[in-house]
């Protein structure tokens, strides 16, 4: 009789970020890599001057145990964490970064500890945003706010977030006076985005409190003024309301995110181009995708994983 594969234990997905005067920093790497690695946690967790900032996965237990020991650093109490869940680890391997910035903006003055803007409940946010007085902005990426955003929101259109701030100088006057409110995925980019914006001399500006991801978890797909899908860093590719997985997956040739209308382009094959990259990529590169992917498929066969990947 053929065994029937039991699925393993369900992955809990942890974004988690706290700005704090963390001057210890370096000291931290690697007794918190060793923690992870110990407990089986893959991802990804950046440490800097102003604080840490990640994403990780691994059982329920582990997670549970690495917020516990993060809170245990008296810099680190009162750690902003988001969870997820998924039935396949989303990384690879873990990695502990020592950073400059815990989110890069490049702008040396700003201190959310100090200045950042007002915080809202995603309870709250439905009725901020639809006063007529308030402008909404976006400070993700453009490939971000493509596959979903709030109604109404402004799109900066910028690649990266050290981008944001020349927008926000640019548009400042167009700002002055009104609400401002500002959203990301999780919280942390809108922390500095605000307090930069408070800088400028801004005064009523306001972001949402654990970001998108908080507010898909706790306002009700009926009452949500969200449209789409929020694009998240890890394998998971995008999620929508209740954090359940979304249907866009990745461009494996450009690490984009691709819509399911994405994907019926003809330029799109599965691991190998999408419309948005097919021009700029050679034979040769699509030939070297098509067998990185082929290795990827026949590594899933065997229940393992292509490093490739």
């Amino acid at each position: 009789m053929e065994h029937q594969h039991e699925p393993g234990p369900r992955i809990v997905v942890a974004a988690l970020y706290r700005f704090a005067r963390l001057d210890r920093f370096a000291d931290l790497r690697q007794p918190l890599a060793a923690f992870c690695c110990g407990h089986g946690i893959k991802g990804t967790l950046i440490l800097a001057a102003e604080g840490i900032n990640g994403t990780v996965a691994g059982t329920d237990e582990a997670i549970a145990s690495l917020v516990a020991r993060l809170e245990s650093e008296p810099e680190l109490a009162g750690l902003d964490v988001k969870y997820g869940h998924t039935e396949v680890m989303p990384f690879h391997r873990m990695k502990v970064r020592l950073k400059k910035e815990i989110v890069t903006m490049g702008v040396a003055a700003v201190d959310p500890l100090a200045d950042a803007g007002a915080y809202v409940e995603p309870a709250d946010w439905n009725a901020l945003i639809a006063d007529p007085d308030t402008i909404l902005v976006d400070t993700r990426n453009g490939y971000e706010v493509a596959l979903g955003t709030f109604r109404g929101a402004l799109d900066p259109g910028t690649s990266t977030f050290s981008d944001f701030p020349a927008w926000l100088h640019a548009h400042r006057a167009e700002l002055e006076g009104r609400k401002v409110a500002m959203f990301c995925t999780g919280g942390i980019r809108c922390e500095k985005a605000t307090a930069y914006a408070r800088s400028l001399g801004l005064d009523h500006v306001y972001h949402l409190k654990g970001g998108i991801l908080r507010y898909l978890e706790q306002v009700p797909a009926a009452e949500s003024l969200w449209q789409g899908e929020c694009f998240v860093f890890d394998e998971r590719v995008a999620v929508t309301h209740g954090l359940e997985r979304g249907e866009a997956q990745l461009c494996r040739a450009c690490r984009h995110p691709l819509t399911e209308a994405d994907r019926r382009s003809p330029a799109y094959r599965e691991g190998v181009s999408c419309a948005r990259c097919h021009d700029l990529r050679s034979d040769d590169d699509r030939r070297r995708y098509a067998e990185r992917h082929r290795q990827m498929e026949l590594a899933a066969a065997r229940g393992s994983t292509h490093i490739g990947s």
